[in-house]
């Protein structure tokens, strides 16, 4: 089970007062759960899923992994526990091949056939990527791909995907969807992923609304999506746009 116990995380506003990006948010995620987090933009859902993973140390609060107070601990021991995360964008290689980060992520040798499994899931065709560098010469939705086939190669239990959706086309989209519910089904893993959208969010078990730097809701699909665009339209006066 992940647990978090009053998760705050201010930093400094342009005005000279601090700004709350977190604020106090307790909340429990079972083992084995599919999880959405959701909400307008600049409500804290990337900041809260780094928090997690330990990308970002928050002001206050606890972090617990099934048991065990993980809040001290830094990105690379966090992974070791068994946390994965993939970037909205995610970061480049050079000299690296696919076929190398993907091996890495697993820390074993692959063969070319697991190789291929990993990138036919995120829709890719492994021939044209296994021995490419991860750099420059791939696109923004060529890396998200790529970077999700090496979260399914480390298979670790809790797994996190920040708006995995961005920037690639709709038929990979369609076959992400897919993916993920396999992977869910077939590992059991703890699968959050941040989304928008509302084909990610129907097929999770639970979904958490994030607004305002705090837990607005939660609850099944169908309960939440309803308020989802309340949310949305309080958020978009906030910016001074047309209600």
């Amino acid at each position: 089970m992940l647990r978090l116990e009053n998760i705050t995380f201010k930093i400094p506003a342009e005005t000279g007062k601090t700004g709350t990006i977190l604020d106090d948010i307790s909340l429990e995620i079972p083992d084995g759960k599919y999880i959405v987090i959701t909400g307008p933009n600049g409500g804290g859902k990337t900041t809260l899923a780094k928090v997690i993973m330990g990308l970002v140390t928050p002001d206050s609060g606890r972090i617990f992994l099934d048991g065990m107070n993980i809040t001290p601990l830094d990105v690379t021991a966090r992974a070791a526990a068994g946390i994965s995360y993939g970037f909205q964008q995610p970061p480049r290689f050079k000299g690296i091949t696919v076929k190398e980060l993907l091996q890495i992520a697993a820390q074993k040798k692959l063969s070319r056939d697991e190789c291929c499994s990993y990138l036919t899931k995120v829709g890719l065709c492994a021939s044209d990527y296994l021995n490419r560098e991860v750099d420059t010469s791939l696109s923004g939705g060529e890396m998200k791909r790529i970077e999700i086939a090496t979260i399914l190669a480390k298979n670790t239990p809790v797994m996190i995907f920040d708006e995995p959706e961005a920037g690639i086309d709709l038929w990979s989209f369609h076959r992400l969807t897919k993916t993920f519910r396999e992977i869910h089904e077939s590992t059991g893993c703890t699968l959050i992923i941040i989304s928008h959208q509302e084909r990610i969010i129907s097929q999770a078990d639970e979904v958490l609304l994030i607004a305002d730097g705090k837990l607005s809701g939660r609850g099944l699909p169908e309960e939440i999506l309803p308020q989802i665009d309340g949310i949305y339209e309080r958020a978009c006066c906030k910016l001074g746009a047309e209600c």
